[in-house]
């Protein structure tokens, strides 16, 4: 059974679970938990200019196609993007809403935040179980100036149905012939055995792990990194550099996405070309129905998400996220035109 298929057949009792939270004077939201901090932001922002509440439930992007699917929210947020059959089979649009990077982040006694050096092929490694102590030789090579502990590595991820754990997973599988062979590229995998795992619920979840578990390494969104106190890793890019997670590394990543080539939007940003790129860089999605039940209330979801990408681009760099260019935001604002309907009629004159 597929993903989206899987997803399916469970929406029905979700969207039970989830509909009694909701409210009708409200626009209705769920899914990814990697936008989360910069969503807060801009909901809360424009309640306080234009007093419509914007409910965002961060359920993982699992959560978001679930409930979008049930047609139980206004619209749905994902990390890991639908192809362009996907889209159509359930009659959606897909757009990317802001671009963010996913960190590397470790608990690891005597050893302060960016201090570490890793290289994908050793994070894969680690995530694997082949690397089980913090002070292997293989990681020992290239931090020569580290004094690293003789300690246990416990491995945190997600536990839920997550468009992080997918671009993660998507990079490993770029770096990493073996790991793309065993392991492979989705929202919710089956985690290698020979690694002592903890698995966890959200971004906020990972976190939270992570900083209570000496030895641990996980992987979150890089807003969730600095407001947990956690320590991040260096991380080499593309062509051997080891990078600083920093907007100027994010963008130099974001500044090589082909969006006009992406049917659907559909595009991955990991282990993008630039010495300074940081290699683990995704944009976040949003999904609506193409024909909306009502075009007062699509209208309303649209006003938002135009004055986010009007106003919300110093609050996205902010929290480090990376705001979409307005080539995009123009790309997107004509999908709107032309694919959201009521009764037939374009929401968008």
């Amino acid at each position: 059974m597929t993903f989206l298929n899987s997803i399916i057949a469970s929406s029905v009792v979700a969207a039970m679970a989830f509909s009694s939270v909701l409210s009708a004077d409200t626009i209705n939201g769920a899914g990814a938990s990697f936008p989360h901090p910069i969503y807060a932001k801009w909901t809360e922002e424009y309640n306080k200019e234009t007093g419509v509440r914007i409910n965002y439930q961060s359920i993982g992007s699992g959560g978001g196609i679930r409930q979008i699917t049930a047609k139980t929210v206004d619209f749905g947020a994902t990390d890991a993007p639908l192809d362009a059959q996907k889209l159509a089979e359930q009659g959606m649009i897909q757009f990317p809403m802001v671009m963010g990077a996913i960190v590397p982040v470790v608990n690891i006694p005597g050893i302060k935040s960016g201090d570490l050096k890793l290289t994908g092929e050793l994070l894969a490694d680690i995530y694997m179980g082949k690397i089980k102590k913090w002070n292997d030789p293989r990681i020992a090579a290239i931090n020569p100036d580290l004094k690293i502990p003789n300690q246990s590595i416990y491995v945190v991820h997600r536990s839920d149905g997550s468009g992080t754990t997918y671009n993660f997973t998507d990079y490993l599988s770029q770096v990493s012939p073996e790991w793309k062979k065993d392991v492979g590229t989705n929202t919710d995998i089956t985690w290698p055995k020979k690694a002592t795992t903890i698995g966890a619920n959200g971004n906020a979840g990972v976190a939270n792990f992570v900083r209570r578990t000496r030895g641990a390494i996980g992987y979150v969104e890089y807003a969730f990194a600095k407001q947990n106190n956690l320590s991040h890793t260096q991380l080499a890019s593309a062509e051997g550099k080891f990078l600083q997670p920093s907007m100027v590394t994010f963008q130099a990543a974001a500044q090589n996405a082909d969006w006009k080539n992406a049917p659907g939007f559909r595009l991955l940003l990991n282990n993008q070309p630039g010495a300074d790129s940081w290699p683990m860089t995704a944009a976040t999605f949003i999904l609506m129905h193409k024909e909306q039940a009502s075009a007062e209330k699509a209208k309303q979801i649209i006003e938002f998400f135009n004055w986010s990408y009007d106003n919300g681009a110093e609050m996205a760099e902010a929290l480090d996220f990376i705001p979409m260019p307005g080539s995009v935001v123009d790309m997107v604002e004509n999908t709107w035109a032309t694919q959201l309907t009521h009764n037939g009629a374009p929401v968008i004159k």
